[in-house]
């Protein structure tokens, strides 16, 4: 009888563990992806994508907020090489950006570019914070339709927005 139950507590420890580590894994994958994104991003994306106000957002993560801000925003009249200029050399972030182009036959278009950039020189853990939250955000800002990760300026020069946006 005694022996029934020490092998009895046992196995109720061993449950009680093995649940207590299923709900810290999950605690902790939630927190990794959980950022939260502020109205202010999904505003601007619709003043972007319907009315055209912006040529670009740049979006950055405040880690004590726990959220995805504006960072900055581009005038219509802004180009590529200024979009490109905001982005810090040694930071992650996630940027929108509207690319206008003519096509082989001679029509205006456009195309929403989400990118993420995570430059090589960044800290690992700015570039994890960035990874685990990128798909939820991408969710959040419906109507993008081509997506770059850029790890390095060449990855996302003006001929790779060219050749993708057709």
């Amino acid at each position: 009888m005694r022996h029934e139950l020490v092998d009895a507590s046992r196995v109720w420890f061993g449950l009680l563990l093995s649940w207590r580590s299923i709900w810290r894994n999950k605690v902790k994958a939630n927190a990794a992806s959980g950022m939260a994104v502020h109205d202010e991003c999904k505003l601007r994306f619709l003043e972007l994508k319907a009315k055209r106000t912006h040529r670009f957002i740049i979006f950055k993560i405040e880690e004590k907020q726990k959220q995805v801000v504006v960072e900055k925003v581009g005038e219509p009249t802004q180009s590529y090489d200024d979009f490109t200029a905001s982005l810090p050399a040694d930071e992650c972030r996630y940027a929108v950006y509207d690319f206008d182009f003519v096509t082989a036959e001679n029509c205006q278009k456009s195309r929403i570019f989400f990118i993420a950039w995570s430059p090589d020189t960044s800290r690992i853990r700015n570039k994890m914070i960035y990874a685990s939250s990128k798909d939820r955000f991408k969710r959040e800002l419906d109507g993008i339709q081509v997506e770059l990760q850029a790890t390095d300026p060449t990855e996302m020069g003006l001929d790779v927005i060219k050749s993708r946006a057709n």
